[in-house]
């Protein structure tokens, strides 16, 4: 039997690789397998194992229908899915053993966090248009052979356009097809380490771990500029790297020529290889960014209202911000969204999204991000992150998963802990209470 559920699966894995990217198929498709097959009235009922939960998550809502269909064509009958935690060799060697409930997550995952990407910066979720064709165009061609193509790659354009998430795409790519050593970076966290380094007379370690690297992801490089010794790191670093075949990413709200106080033998080591800019989002690209949003979160949009959200809305940033109101406040009507765009014309009520609230708590503490979402402990590190989650939880509705996978790719019972343990503070602690109310006053948002 074990036998006859391999072929019929090997079978099945074989079309769906014609059907879904090659980038798709290799991180969630690849290590499932079907576990058993069992009549259930006229229609069977198929168990397919998955190595870890972001996996499952993925398969159940992008890939069930592919899967029943393919299914439903080999084996002649209409089939209901389910999905489970397990490593494929595991099942291989007891199909009879008791499932855990979570495994230890797929190679690909531990390196996409190594790498500091996030898990939803993908090329699959990357709406194209008019205004980033070019620089999608670029950002794939340099994936596929990263150090051979368009090396450096320099990607500018305004806020919230999509440079990060177009940088990050390449790394995760570059993962899929074997690539081990991707790292992602700002040009803030550069310079700290830098910074930190010459402190604490560390710089050979920070100068391993940056021109070691086989790809090389920096966003915002226009913070390095005015600053003369990290400037001459970054120039030795930027070097290394393409000395030793590998590949450089980088992105700026403006092109080199246009960055001041930029040392001028780096601005044209920048020029040397392809600059693309991505424009303002035309209507279309925005509906288009909202759909995969709505989409990625389990949140059911229909088009004409994205269309109409697309229309009053022009900010990428913004986007993400009214998807995550009208979300959190239940089912997604034409009348909901009217009357949140008319109410947010009228009082100029901010729709916010976590950057925004991250870098907020940050300012009000006076720690930067990368620490919020590091792993140290100290009190006052801890205390910050837990509000962070905690006002990430009650003021825009998400998930403690997704929540914790923004806050430095923590499990879901950390943040739960957190918020339960500021929830009960904001009981007893009048400093608690004052922060709060001080971070959302800057917010200009009320209590959730």
């Amino acid at each position: 039997m074990k036998t006859s559920l391999q072929k019929t699966w090997e079978t099945i894995l074989e079309s769906l690789k014609l059907s879904v990217s090659v980038a798709a198929f290799n991180a969630y498709l690849r290590q499932t397998e079907l576990l058993e097959v069992k009549e259930e009235g006229e229609s069977l009922s198929c168990k397919i194992a998955c190595i870890s939960p972001y996996s499952k998550n993925t398969l159940t809502s992008k890939y069930t229908q592919q899967i029943k269909d393919e299914l439903a064509r080999v084996l002649g009958k209409d089939c209901n899915l389910s999905f489970a935690v397990q490593s494929k060799s595991e099942s291989l060697v007891s199909a009879v053993e008791t499932l855990p409930l979570f495994k230890e997550e797929n190679v690909d995952n531990q390196i996409w966090k190594k790498a500091r990407l996030r898990a939803d910066y993908t090329f699959e979720n990357y709406a194209v248009a008019g205004s980033n064709q070019m620089a999608f165009a670029a950002a794939t061609a340099v994936a596929k052979r990263p150090g051979d193509t368009y090396n450096p790659l320099f990607i500018y354009g305004g806020v919230g356009v999509g440079k990060t998430h177009l940088m990050q795409s390449i790394g995760h790519f570059a993962i899929t097809k074997g690539e081990t050593s991707v790292l992602f970076c700002t040009g803030e966290e550069f310079t700290n380490d830098l910074v930190d380094a010459i402190r604490n007379k560390g710089t050979d370690k920070v100068r391993y771990k940056y021109r070691k690297v086989r790809i090389l992801l920096i966003d915002d490089i226009q913070f390095i500029a005015g600053k003369p010794t990290v400037q001459e790191e970054f120039f030795h670093t930027f070097n290394s790297i393409l000395r030793d075949g590998g590949q450089i990413v980088m992105t700026s709200d403006r092109p080199p020529s246009e960055i001041s106080k930029l040392e001028e033998r780096l601005r044209s080591r920048f020029s040397a290889g392809m600059i693309v800019d991505i424009g303002p989002a035309d209507f279309e690209l925005r509906s288009a960014i909202l759909l995969i949003k709505a989409k990625q979160r389990n949140i059911l949009l229909p088009i004409n209202i994205a269309q109409f959200i697309a229309t009053q809305v022009e900010g990428l940033r913004e986007l993400e911000g009214v998807l995550t109101r009208l979300h959190s406040q239940g089912e997604i009507t034409l009348e909901l969204a009217q009357k949140e765009l008319k109410m947010a014309q009228n009082t100029q009520t901010k729709f916010l999204i976590p950057s925004e609230i991250m870098k907020t708590v940050g300012n009000y503490y006076g720690i930067s991000i990368p620490l919020i979402k590091g792993d140290k402990r100290t009190k006052s590190i801890v205390t910050s992150r837990q509000i962070l989650m905690y006002i990430l939880r009650c003021d825009l509705k998400l998930s403690f998963e997704e929540i914790g996978q923004l806050v430095g790719g923590r499990d879901h019972s950390t943040v739960m802990h957190a918020h339960d343990k500021i929830d009960l503070l904001l009981k007893s602690d009048n400093k608690t209470n004052q922060d709060i109310y001080q971070i959302r006053k800057l917010l200009s948002i009320t209590s959730g």
